[in-house]
């Protein structure tokens, strides 16, 4: 898997950027967010609101890929950055 679009926003919001991934079958899957959170940054997956006004997950990934998952877009996302800051 790979991430194919990397977003970085640059604002006082919880979202740091949005992301796209393909998989190695290359479907694209698109709607990923990286969020500030108290520990660091960790991925949001694509989710919808339900009729209750909950937000429900629409990709659901095994722990151990989503730790994976995490490490490559803060990874992404800081030479994004990098990359816009020169």
């Amino acid at each position: 898997m790979k991430i194919t679009r990397m977003h970085p926003l640059n604002n006082d919001s919880k979202t740091a950027a949005f992301f796209d991934l393909e998989t190695s079958d290359n479907i694209v899957i698109k709607g990923f967010t990286l969020i500030k959170g108290v520990k660091g940054l960790f991925v949001g997956v694509p989710s919808e609101k339900g009729k209750d006004d909950k937000y429900y997950e629409q990709v659901l990934i095994p722990n151990d890929m989503k730790k994976e998952l995490n490490d490559m877009a803060v990874k992404k996302y800081d030479e994004v950055s990098m990359e816009n800051v020169l």
